[in-house]
């Protein structure tokens, strides 16, 4: 309100200034200035009188420039422009990966990893028989990130997709892996796939994960809407489990309209740990079994399962960080999406408002999923942080081998007209005072690129080895008067290209 006030009281000062006209203001100004100079330039006065054409012509710059800045007072009022131009120059273009998802800028990591965990390169043969497998996980972004590998890449050739569950709805870890294989090859029994480790390089899996308890509270909010997931198989060891394995927490055709307290009552309940059981290898806890094992064991065998799983996986991101989620797909498959991510802070799942004793709950329901995304964010962020100094390392790289490949050129190119200008030089001087025969016998190379060739290996091994150039100057210094000039100069010209050079970086 402050702003619009003084923003018309401006304008109607604008107005009211051009309204009665310039010649009052000029006329008071011309008081003004005239007190002015007659206090501050009295001593010049004596020097001489400005005369009337003087007075109008600074009268009118005077005036021209009040207007301005009363015109840029109400255009920009304040110090806003001023700020804007500083913020230009002076501060630095903000990093969109950093800004994007609101992460703290110094990341402690808590796990070590090695460089080979960190490093994500997949040499991907589009043209091949190569194959990027999505594993998604409800309520993960799955959906828009899978929008974004069919609509939103730069590819060299179209290429064949499938967006359809060719093993069964949300297939986890344990289905894929012996269910793909299979489908790509047309047959529909996978036992009768022989077993052998090289068909699976092919094969590159791909997850999204999110925050177990957002995760959560997006499945349920899902749940009530009519969602069952029903055409899920659940196959593990080559068969679906068996009704008293994995009962149902409903009884009718959906489980619409639950409540919140409902949904977690359930111990059946697929969305507790849903993220750590379809990453793991279920056959090694012997699939939906419970009385295979203690729970306590099966419960660190499925999740010390889902951790190796992910980690050796070609990529997986993060919800919360769609624009690093972008950056580490793009470096991985040197693959570029056509837009960037957008990241959706407001979701369904952020609109629920529960209160400490309810998030509680649903992080002690999923606290297998709540150390899995532990682990798979300090593994991201350490994987995004080494690709991004590895990205810096290589450009720095290259500009050093540019440098290097333009001083070479430069240095080749002075060598080269320093050669040609003593060879000119001399075959005057000599064709003056010798006859062609003469001049023939004491120079018995005149073929000016061999000369060349001579000098630039020179002037090479003299700046690797200086003990050698010491040796040589000595010799040097026992020839004639008129050559020590020409090699001085020459010498003493190289150094100063050389010092130039080095100073300029």
């Amino acid at each position: 309100m402050h702003d619009l006030r003084r923003r018309w009281d401006l304008g109607s000062l604008c107005r009211a200034l051009l309204t009665r006209g310039l010649a009052a203001v000029g006329h008071s100004l011309k008081h003004v200035l005239s007190a002015i100079f007659s206090k501050i330039f009295g001593p010049l006065a004596s020097v001489g009188n400005m005369d009337e054409k003087s007075n109008k012509l600074l009268l009118a710059l005077v005036m021209l420039f009040l207007f301005a800045v009363i015109v840029l007072q109400y255009v920009c009022p304040g110090t806003e422009c001023q700020l804007l131009r500083l913020q230009a120059f002076s501060s630095p273009v903000p990093d969109p990966y950093r800004s994007e998802d609101e992460s703290s800028a110094r990341f402690v990591p808590r796990y070590n990893f090695s460089r080979g965990d960190l490093l994500r390169k997949v040499d991907f043969d589009i043209k091949g028989d190569d194959l990027i497998v999505f594993l998604h996980i409800q309520k993960t972004g799955g959906t828009t990130f899978g929008r974004h590998l069919v609509r939103n890449i730069q590819l060299e050739q179209p290429c064949e997709f499938s967006t359809g569950w060719s093993c069964g709805l949300h297939a986890d870890w344990t289905e894929l892996t012996s269910c793909v294989p299979a489908v790509v090859d047309g047959k529909r029994d996978a036992r009768l796939r022989p077993s052998s480790s090289s068909l699976s390089l092919n094969f590159h899996y791909i997850t999204i994960l999110r925050d177990p308890v957002s995760r959560y509270l997006s499945e349920w909010r899902h749940v009530q809407r009519g969602a069952t997931w029903k055409a899920s198989l659940h196959v593990c060891d080559g068969r679906p489990p068996t009704s008293e394995e994995l009962p149902s927490c409903y009884t009718g055709d959906d489980w619409s309209g639950c409540p919140l307290k409902e949904f977690m009552d359930c111990p059946y309940n697929l969305a507790n740990n849903r993220q750590v059981r379809m990453l793991s290898d279920l056959t090694l806890v012997g699939c939906y079994n419970l009385s295979v094992m203690p729970e306590k064991q099966r419960n660190k065998v499925l999740l010390e399962s889902a951790k190796s799983n992910l980690k050796h996986m070609a990529f997986f991101g993060l919800t919360e960080f769609q624009r690093k989620t972008q950056y580490l797909f793009e470096k991985t498959f040197n693959m570029n999406f056509i837009s960037p991510f957008t990241q959706y802070n407001t979701t369904r799942a952020s609109s629920v408002e529960i209160n400490e004793e309810i998030q509680k709950r649903i992080e002690g329901l999923n606290f297998l999923d709540m150390e899995l995304y532990s682990y798979a964010k300090d593994l991201f962020l350490q994987r995004y942080q080494f690709m991004r100094q590895k990205e810096h390392q290589d450009a720095r790289r290259k500009r050093q081998e540019q440098r290097k490949f333009l001083k070479g050129r430069f240095l080749q190119t002075h060598f080269q007209s320093q050669s040609q200008s003593q060879g000119q030089g001399q075959g005057q001087g000599q064709g003056q005072s010798q006859s062609p025969g003469q001049n023939l016998s004491q120079n018995p190379n005149p073929n000016p690129n061999q000369n060349l060739t001579q000098n630039l290996s020179q002037n090479l091994t003299q700046s690797s080895n200086p003990n050698l150039t010491q040796r040589e100057n000595q010799g040097s210094q026992k020839q004639g008067s008129g050559q020590e000039q020409s090699d001085s100069s020459t010498s003493n010209g190289t150094n100063d290209y050389i010092g130039s050079v080095e100073t300029w970086r």
